[in-house]
């Protein structure tokens, strides 16, 4: 098997006194291929200035990343059964929410993924559909988690 591992970095600003709470919360996330990017706190749960919207936050990147397992697989078998996909773009949307013991998490992800074929006089809709399930039944990171993880063709 494999380990996957990240560096989250993040320093106190010189005069914030950090105990009282009103401290930036704005930091780095470091990948092992070198790049790194800010990251934030979502600022529907800590509210600007102590976050930055403009950086990606937790949230975005845990939707993220399933939806991008969910897409890698689908290309892998797209390219196994010879159809050719030209563009892919998936409109993911999680919803946090309280769960049953009153906590705050991920309780659902809606993929929206689009694809274009190269193709398009070829219709492939019953293919994209199992090629979706396929997808979604391979992928890890879905395999994770514990809420349903939906998936709406276009």
């Amino acid at each position: 098997m494999s380990q996957h591992s990240a560096i989250i970095e993040w320093q106190k600003a010189p005069g914030e006194m950090f105990i009282d709470g009103k401290y930036n919360r704005a930091h780095q996330w470091h990948f092992d291929g070198g790049f790194s990017m800010p990251a934030s706190p979502s600022p529907m749960i800590v509210p600007v200035p102590f976050s930055n919207p403009e950086f990606v936050d937790p949230e975005e990147a845990f939707i993220a990343s399933l939806a991008s397992c969910h897409m890698l697989f689908f290309l892998h078998f797209a390219a196994d059964k010879g159809i050719v996909i030209e563009r892919y773009t998936d409109n993911a949307i999680g919803k946090l929410a309280k769960n049953d013991d009153g906590k705050l998490c991920i309780t659902g992800v809606t993929l929206k993924p689009e694809v274009i074929l190269a193709d398009e006089s070829i219709t492939h809709k019953k293919s994209l559909a199992e090629l979706h399930h396929q997808a979604h039944e391979a992928c890890f990171l879905a395999r994770s988690v514990n809420f349903e993880i939906t998936v709406e063709c276009a």
